[in-house]
């Protein structure tokens, strides 16, 4: 089979001018480099594409693929991880993982967290500010803990993100408003323990492969996975698959909210314990970082004596599934 691959290029953008914080999420040539490798070891020939502007120019060349292996984040807008499913979509052309209206939705945190809430599934109590004048709305009992409403990589999370009282969450608000020229999302403050499970599969085929306890040194910063604890994990993070009763719970949550949201093929599901131990769903990561070395996902299926070329041959087995190829 001949797959594309499309992708955002980190060094690409750090050419172009873009700071190490904005160009977080994408990818290092070794990831690609790994994909690629993996895709031909599994016996498909391939060829790089790269980002949603390539992608256009490859297409009114009239190229075409029989599957493109997704990994765009895209750089604009709150549906930028949405632009290449949608250009594929409109050439009826396969694809690997989320489609157009899933990548769209599940960026988006409170949109996100308002389908699977409404759905049952268990997640901590939110509300969305857009402006400054929403921040005196906020009627949340405190700790409360604020993030960019549609960022990953932990991007705009530090220190300062878990606040105890209104002056202290107006003081975070106005720093992260116009930094990030988006909305927050201001949840009710987890104290526990936190985790990610890895699932691979669509639908009822859907299945865990395991769910890690991400730790935090005393070199990290508090209270959230943020930008840096990830940039710098060797030092900041410790990880460990977690076999007992709680790994059970937090699996049954993060399938529960991957089927709702109808995600497809690979991802993760990030959760935190409330104080009483109950485990609540925090995001869904529908593109999850692929990086063979460093990124959550790929250590989740080291850590469970998975091979990266297994992973990416079972991502494939689902697209195709899908697909009827």
């Amino acid at each position: 089979m001949t797959v594309g691959l499309t992708y955002d290029l980190r060094s690409d953008y750090l050419k172009e001018g873009f700071s190490e914080e904005e160009t977080a999420e994408f990818d290092k040539e070794e990831t690609v480099a790994a994909i690629e490798t993996a895709l031909q070891d599994l016996g498909h020939s391939t060829d790089r594409i790269g980002h949603v502007r390539q992608l256009v120019n490859r297409l009114a060349k009239g190229d075409r693929w029989e599957m493109v292996f997704n990994i765009c984040e895209g750089m604009y807008g709150v549906g930028r991880e949405a632009q290449v499913p949608a250009l594929l979509d409109a050439y009826n052309i396969p694809y690997t993982f989320s489609d157009t209206l899933i990548l769209a939705l599940t960026l988006h945190k409170g949109l996100t967290k308002n389908v699977v809430r409404d759905c049952g599934v268990p997640t901590p109590d939110f509300t969305v500010v857009s402006s400054k004048r929403d921040i005196a709305s906020v009627s949340l009992p405190y700790p409360l803990f604020i993030k960019p409403v549609a960022e990953g990589t932990g991007k705009g999370i530090n220190a300062k993100s878990k606040v105890d009282n209104p002056a202290e969450l107006e003081k975070v608000c106005l720093e992260l408003l116009p930094s990030y020229s988006q909305g927050l999302i201001i949840e009710t403050y987890l104290p526990g323990r936190e985790f990610t499970v890895a699932i691979v599969g669509t639908g009822e085929d859907a299945r865990s492969l395991g769910t890690m306890e991400v730790i935090f040194t005393e070199q990290a910063e508090a209270h959230g996975y943020s930008y840096l604890n990830k940039e710098f994990y060797e030092n900041r993070i410790t990880y460990r698959i977690v076999d007992e009763p709680i790994a059970r719970a937090c699996e049954d949550v993060a399938l529960s909210a991957w089927k709702v949201l109808s995600c497809r093929d690979g991802g993760r599901v990030d959760l935190r314990l409330d104080q009483n131990g109950v485990p609540g769903f925090m995001e869904v990561n529908p593109l999850a970082g692929l990086n063979p070395v460093h990124s959550d996902l790929p250590i989740i299926c080291r850590l469970q004596g998975i091979g990266y070329k297994q992973l990416i041959q079972m991502i494939m087995v689902s697209a195709q599934k899908r697909m009827k190829i």
